[in-house]
């Protein structure tokens, strides 16, 4: 949580502004998500998450077929996406860092899998029809899955050539 913190201050991911009177003001919430109520405090909420049967599947398909598979972390998942609004919210972090009554940014994850599926496609990969999560590439010989559970992702690929290859476009 620092880590991800500093990468967030370092960012100047958001701005104070005054509290707005009678506006609605989204918490920052780490492990409090239970205090936060629908049409108060958010209006929607949207993390897609690979199906644990998907991620079976394409495991043996992997491991069946003796292709590579590898697994990736995206740091700072959410300064990657893009909010198509401005949101308030209020709260603080409490590390190392003392409390404060700065406005750390409403985390983001329908911005930062809206532009991640968006840069898969411009790849070549498809989104599967059956989950939203698996991400599917085919060109030729080469096939490749991408499975992604917010800010992981597990990678097969037919050939070590293409693994890398996609790896390094992810980057």
């Amino acid at each position: 949580m620092e880590e991800e913190y500093a990468a967030l201050l370092a960012n100047q991911t958001w701005d104070l502004v005054p509290h707005l009177p009678g506006g609605n003001v989204a918490r920052w919430v780490v492990l409090r998500g239970f205090t936060q109520r629908p049409g108060v405090d958010y209006d929607e909420t949207f993390s897609p998450v690979v199906k644990p049967a998907t991620v079976r599947i394409v495991l043996s398909m992997a491991l069946s077929r003796l292709w590579h598979v590898h697994q990736l972390d995206v740091k700072n998942t959410f300064l990657h996406g893009t909010l198509t609004r401005t949101v308030y919210s209020a709260g603080g972090f409490c590390g190392s860092y003392s409390p404060r009554d700065d406005l750390p940014p409403q985390l983001a994850p329908r911005a930062w899998y809206s532009r991640f599926a968006t840069f898969l496609v411009t790849l070549g990969f498809i989104e599967a029809k059956s989950d939203m999560s698996l991400f599917v590439y085919r060109q030729g010989d080469e096939t490749a899955y991408l499975l992604l559970y917010v800010d992981d992702i597990i990678l097969a690929a037919s050939s070590p050539h293409l693994l890398q290859r996609i790896i390094t476009s992810l980057q």
